[in-house]
């Protein structure tokens, strides 16, 4: 067995082109294991948890480089790597003679040759500014998915887009549907009369896909990203986007879904949600407040259909709870975790993480620096999940896994065996998966959950009932056994 570890000083790639060549590298007949990621301290521990030795001084600007060979051609598999990575790099061009169109070099000009009315910026959050000036200037709303943008150059976007007319989606907005179109991470949902003004992007994932896990569908979803219901920018995109919805004939009822607001920037929503002609629900993960799920059964009556029974796929293993043990959770999407453990919190008191229920946003920044989100890149939660099921301390493991456009192709194809092995070394352990799809995601929800279920995890479409139910195998009673989704 040979290792070969090489720091390459300023060779950026993006994490997403990183992680495919790592897995590419991986499959490799001869290839034991193979990390390629930029030097930052998550992805250096990463190394060194695989075994390889960083030198010394590789830091987040630095590529690095490690593959372990068994029985393979170290020399073949480092010719591949470096055919990967310029592969990578290799920019298209265009192929047109004398008397083509040159490519656009600006957003304005780019706008100027289409009809569109939206610009999608996914750029480091350093450069975002002077492109969606660009973008507002050639009159596009601008939805910004890229974070670590500015709080000032996010309030100058906004009250800029407001003197056009404008809205500005985001900074750090992941999800949006605009006339059924997803943009960002979003799931296909059929359309419907429900708008939504979103400042979570998976929790208005979970609250799109049980509308239309019942029947009903969405208009547009309006992500305004997490910091618009803060005090400094108080709104300015959420009041936009409430006001065009409301203005939108095929939106009957808009629900805003927020992570805790600014109590201030909270009064002025509801303040102006009241003057609206189009009725607004409020799902805002705070304590005295609706769970989304609850949320979705209102929208559902005041709009006179029917709440079903959302759909569920209990594992045909049944362990028994044990009272005592604690509830880890480890999460993709923020909001869903911040909603277990706000439900933790109110079925036990709230001194739940003292008795060791605790949960993990593996989507947080402190995660994901220089490391795709972990809705595409499952790598360190698999490790958590391992790490956490081998101690006898964790009696549920509660995991969310979020499906659609943008996410990993087939997450259950590598989250399956890893529940397998945990429940098969542990068989008194207790796996819950709360699982945010539909059926016409590219993933299949009904094809993730039989996997899952198979591997010996109860499934549940509704984040809410999922830590429910996760809670009651520690808490020493038995969870309500509710009909199977065939």
């Amino acid at each position: 067995m040979s290792d070969w570890v090489e720091v390459r000083r300023g060779g950026y790639h993006d994490s997403v082109t990183l992680m495919r060549v790592s897995r590419t590298l991986s499959e490799r007949p001869g290839v034991a294991a193979a990390m390629v990621a930029m030097g930052t301290e998550l992805n250096r521990e990463m190394f060194e948890r695989m075994g390889f030795e960083v030198p010394a001084g590789a830091g987040p600007d630095d590529l690095v480089v490690a593959i372990r060979v068994d029985g393979g051609d170290l020399g073949q598999a480092r010719e591949a790597l470096d055919g990967l990575l310029r592969g990578a790099s290799r920019t298209p061009h265009g192929t047109g003679g004398l008397g083509a169109a040159a490519p656009a070099r600006t957003t304005g000009s780019a706008a100027a040759r289409t009809e569109a009315t939206v610009a999608l910026l996914s750029v480091p959050g350093r450069h975002v500014f002077p492109e969606a000036m660009d973008a507002l200037d050639a009159g596009l709303n601008v939805m910004i998915f890229s974070d670590n943008v500015p709080l000032a150059q996010e309030i100058a976007l906004k009250e800029a887009a407001a003197r056009r007319g404008l809205i500005v989606m985001g900074p750090d907005c992941g999800t949006a549907v605009i006339g059924g179109a997803g943009l960002g991470f979003a799931n296909a949902v059929r359309p419907g009369p429900v708008g939504m003004v979103a400042a979570s992007g998976t929790g208005a994932q979970q609250l799109m896909c049980l509308l239309d896990a019942a029947g009903a569908g969405v208009s547009h979803v309006l992500g305004v990203g997490g910091r618009d219901l803060s005090p400094e920018v108080s709104g300015r995109s959420a009041l936009a986007a409430l006001a065009a919805l409301d203005a939108d004939p095929a939106t009957e009822l808009i629900v805003l879904v927020s992570k805790p607001p600014a109590p201030q920037v909270a009064d002025l929503i509801r303040e102006a949600a009241r003057r609206l002609d189009t009725p607004v629900l409020f799902a805002l993960t705070m304590a005295g407040e609706d769970d989304i799920t609850r949320t979705a059964e209102k929208a559902l009556k005041a709009l006179g259909r029917a709440v079903p029974q959302w759909p569920r796929w209990p594992a045909s293993r049944r362990p028994e709870p044990v009272a005592g043990r604690a509830v880890r959770g480890l999460f993709a999407g923020g909001t869903l975790r911040d909603e277990a453990e706000l439900i933790a919190r109110e079925v036990l008191g709230w001194d739940a993480e003292a008795r060791g229920h605790r949960f993990t946003d593996f989507g947080d920044d402190a995660y994901t620096r220089g490391r795709a989100h972990p809705m595409i890149d499952p790598a360190l939660r698999l490790e958590a999940l391992r790490d956490e099921a081998s101690g006898a301390e964790c009696g549920a493991l509660l995991l969310d896994v979020v499906l659609g456009y943008g996410a990993e192709p087939d997450p259950a194809a590598s989250l399956a065996p890893a529940i397998a092995a945990a429940v098969k070394d542990r068989p008194d352990l207790s796996v819950v998966v709360s699982l945010c799809g539909t059926t016409a995601d590219p993933q299949d929800r009904d094809r993730q959950a039989a996997a899952l279920r198979d591997a010996g995890a109860d499934v549940f479409a509704s984040n809410a009932q999922a830590t429910r139910h996760a809670l009651s195998m520690v808490e020493g009673t038995a969870p309500t056994v509710e009909r199977a989704v065939e």
